[in-house]
């Protein structure tokens, strides 16, 4: 059972992810960061947020540490969209996954930048056991990113 959660953005939010969104279009990527572009469920128009992409063994993954976000339910809405930097687009395929297999995931996310999102995963350890992590699972979407080969040049 999945537990739906949605932390908003603080003021300081929005400026972090601001200046984030205009590096990564830059091309500069911070500590792994892509921006995101779905499509939105309804407008169909293009809606892009900052991401950090996270890589287990060679496996690709978003992960949602304020909940359902809009780009959550984009996604889900869409099955994928595209992961940008600078000048270059990737488009992918979203899978989501099932909450018993969200914990090794979860573990990777939290100790790659917990000095950015640890206040997302209120209640967890430094070390989060395996037990804490199936329970807060349904808390926060997975996705794995399935990736297809682009040919021609980059996006304008």
């Amino acid at each position: 059972m999945s537990d739906r959660r949605y932390v908003g953005l603080s003021w300081a939010d929005r400026i972090f992810n601001g200046v984030a969104r205009l590096l990564t279009g830059a091309g500069v990527s911070l500590y792994g960061s892509r921006n995101l572009a779905v499509r939105g469920r309804k407008s169909g128009e293009w809606r892009i947020v900052p991401v950090n992409l996270l890589d287990v063994g060679g496996v690709s993954f978003l992960v949602a540490p304020r909940g359902e976000t809009q780009w959550v339910r984009n996604i889900r809405a869409a099955g994928g969209g595209e992961l940008r930097l600078g000048r270059h687009s990737q488009p992918f395929r979203a899978v989501e996954l099932s909450d018993p297999d969200k914990p090794p995931v979860l573990r990777a996310y939290l100790a790659r930048w917990r000095f950015e999102v640890a206040r997302f995963f209120e209640g967890l350890g430094a070390v989060p056991s395996d037990e804490e992590l199936r329970r807060v699972a349904g808390r926060y979407p997975v996705f794995r990113i399935e990736t297809t080969p682009v040919s021609g040049s980059p996006r304008p």
